[in-house]
């Protein structure tokens, strides 16, 4: 349990814990991981038979993690302090535990056979942020749950160290379930009841709108396909689309393409092209770092594509665009450095410049992504 002053709610905690330890007939400890509490918590812990653990470092990621460290079962149950989870359920974790899952989600929301009773559910957690998120990790990271944001949670012990977590604040139980799920674990999700928090000193420490958008920034750094692949990619199409209609001079109703909607396209290829190197970047250094599972189609790429073979186009592509800036440049001279004929200049002009900072695009990304790639002891 982690615990941040929660003298109002915590020796129910720990009594209900100790029951659920008892009904689901396992050895076991309650654990207080107490992030600097101030109201007595800790000495109610102890009273109370619970083992407490003080973690310095402050959030909710950070007590957790302290008190997982701490924890001596091969199987760890984790839930809040504050009296919303009733801890007498535990026997529905540990069954599925004994059934060799690796993750025991707990899910609130009647979808997923939860109930929440009055007032224990702000209206927007319940009818647009866990929902929103739940699809989004549903979709994303494939995750067989209905309720991401539940705290309350059991598993092996060995598959949270494999796991190697990083977040420190509320993040830190949606890291959980989305490297659970790339990571291809057995996860299992059972139906609780979430009550009104017994509170009555302080209100609730996860804030709205600050959680949520750190919850929304973790989904999408974490996930570079959704992020950076998918409109790079559409962005590229879309750019080529609209050069290759300016230069052909194309009509659409009344208006004709030429040369200045070259350069839009171009602005928009070329913002596309470095969205997918980024995207590259960020997998390979997840894989490298162990954060994310290899990706087959990834590694295929670059035996496809390695760095020599992408230097070589980017040189290639470069002296290309250079030959087209020089078709320009050669009929300024012819026009004694006077006007030029925009519609014929400026074609190769966006043509030549989109070509040549592609290709330093593509080499520097490339060595950028090898020098990301190689790893580290």
């Amino acid at each position: 349990m982690p615990c941040l002053n929660e003298a109002d709610t915590l020796e129910t905690c720990i009594k209900k814990a100790w029951k659920g330890i008892e009904a689901a007939g396992v050895k076991g400890e309650v654990v207080v991981a107490d992030n600097g509490s101030t109201d007595g918590s800790q000495d109610i812990a102890v009273r109370n038979g619970a083992r407490v653990v003080p973690v310095a470092a402050k959030g909710y990621g950070n007590a957790l993690m302290g008190g997982i460290a701490a924890a001596e079962g091969q199987w760890v149950l984790m839930g809040d302090a504050d009296d919303s989870y009733d801890f007498q359920e535990t026997p529905k974790f540990v069954e599925k535990l004994r059934e060799g899952y690796d993750l025991v989600q707990g899910c609130r929301l009647p979808w997923g056979g939860g109930s929440i009773m009055p007032g224990a559910m702000p209206f927007l957690h319940r009818w647009w942020g866990n929902p929103m998120f739940t699809l989004m990790v549903r979709v994303m990271f494939g995750a067989p749950i209905h309720d991401v944001y539940c705290g309350m949670r059991a598993f092996t012990k060995a598959h949270y160290e494999s796991l190697n977590q990083r977040c420190t604040g509320m993040e830190f139980a949606t890291e959980m379930i989305i490297k659970s799920s790339l990571f291809k674990a057995k996860i299992a999700e059972v139906p609780i009841t979430l009550h009104k928090d017994g509170r009555v000193a302080h209100p609730p420490h996860l804030k709205t709108f600050r959680d949520g958008w750190r919850t929304l920034r973790f989904f999408l750094l974490y996930s570079p396909r959704w992020l950076f692949l998918t409109p790079g990619l559409a962005m590229l199409v879309i750019g080529t689309c609209v050069m290759a209609a300016g230069g052909l001079g194309l009509r659409i109703g009344e208006a004709t393409l030429a040369g200045h909607s070259m350069l839009y396209g171009a602005a928009v290829l070329l913002i596309g092209l470095q969205s997918v190197f980024f995207a590259l970047a960020a997998k390979v250094f997840g894989q490298t770092e162990g954060l994310m599972p290899v990706d087959e189609r990834v590694n295929k790429f670059f035996e496809l594509l390695p760095l020599e073979r992408a230097l070589i186009i980017s040189l290639i592509a470069a002296i290309a665009g250079i030959g087209l800036l020089i078709v320009p440049a050669w009929q300024w001279v012819e026009a004694d450095f006077g006007a030029l004929d925009y519609s014929t200049s400026l074609k190769f002009t966006a043509v030549g410049v989109t070509l040549l900072v592609a290709a330093f695009q593509t080499a520097l990304s490339s060595c950028f992504v090898s020098v990301l790639g190689m790893a580290r002891k």
